[in-house]
């Protein structure tokens, strides 16, 4: 089993985009993978996290609440004015604009939690910031769209909440209880939760690309862009905040990857009902749900590659 786990995360990337190319050429191999399922994968891996981790995690994240706050700010800062200048810089029309911009204004998705994991980041760090990042996204997400697009963006702030409670903080606070109560048997398991966090990867990234698979193919190549350069130069920003603000390495991973990974599933919901006659503004939404997935496993495994040779050097 250790030695499936060390394959699978050594080749996670092109796990990843194995899976993404399978998908998007031949997507009735993966249709039957229902988007309804993803928030459980979700909680699945929110689970895994949480058999890894101990109180003690969140408490050094509490006491210390100057890292979250710089998170938080840069996340809402950074994102929507990329995404903003990126889209006028590119001249995109005003569908794709109001798409590549929501991505921008939403918070952090909670599969910056599972890459943070897979990275041997602070993940404590990543969960408060996706948290408090969830919880201030009711009232920026509309303001910052609002800023930009000089149009209102209604957001159910309910479903929010319950969305972040029920996928995010239920499954870890039932996974740290039981590692917390059952430490013994739970340490003979966590080899193998990172194998079962790529594996949940690969199953939403299928998911995700087979249900677009039209969309994303027949938008020009302009969008995959900016998308791509949305996400890596706020994977940049963040780590460079980690710098400035001297924080650790697990921690710069955190924050460069919480910065980097947007909620775009709610990007593309946003789109649907607060824009109903823009049908491509949801195309940004559903480009980025794939990449940001296939760069997460790629820079999770350059993260673990730089500790590494760290350690040696460290020997």
């Amino acid at each position: 089993m250790r030695r499936i786990s060390d394959f699978i995360e050594k080749y996670m990337a092109w796990i990843v985009l194995a899976v993404t190319a399978l998908a998007l050429f031949l997507p009735k191999s993966c249709l039957w993978i229902q988007t309804g399922w993803i928030n459980y994968l979700l909680m699945v891996v929110m689970f895994g996290m949480g058999l890894t981790m101990k109180g003690a995690d969140f408490g050094v994240v509490f006491s210390h609440p100057r890292d979250v706050i710089v998170g938080c700010l840069a996340q809402f800062i950074i994102m929507p004015l990329l995404a903003f200048a990126l889209g006028k810089i590119f001249g995109l029309n005003a569908e794709l604009l109001v798409g590549v911009v929501l991505v921008g204004t939403c918070p952090g998705g909670t599969s910056s939690n599972v890459i943070t994991f897979l990275s041997k980041g602070d993940t404590a760090l990543s969960v408060g910031m996706t948290s408090i990042n969830t919880l201030l996204a009711p009232l920026l997400t509309p303001l910052l769209t609002y800023f930009y697009l000089r149009t209102s963006v209604s957001v159910d702030v309910k479903s929010m909440f319950l969305s972040i409670i029920q996928v995010v903080l239920i499954p870890i606070g039932l996974g740290l209880l039981i590692n917390t109560l059952f430490n013994k048997y739970t340490q003979k398991i966590k080899t193998s939760l990172p194998t079962v966090s790529v594996v949940a990867i690969c199953f939403i990234v299928a998911s995700v690309v087979s249900h677009n698979s039209e969309k994303i193919i027949s938008t020009g190549l302009i969008v995959f862009v900016i998308v791509i350069l949305h996400n890596l130069l706020g994977y940049l920003c963040g780590y460079l905040i980690g710098v400035l603000f001297k924080m650790d390495m697990p921690r710069k991973k955190a924050v460069s990857i919480e910065i980097g990974m947007q909620n775009s599933g709610l990007a593309t919901s946003l789109a649907t009902s607060a824009f109903p006659d823009m049908s491509m503004a949801t195309v940004p939404g559903a480009i980025f749900s794939v990449w940001h997935n296939i760069s997460g496993a790629i820079l999770a495994g350059i993260f673990r590659k730089i500790e590494k040779t760290e350690e040696v050097k460290s020997e």
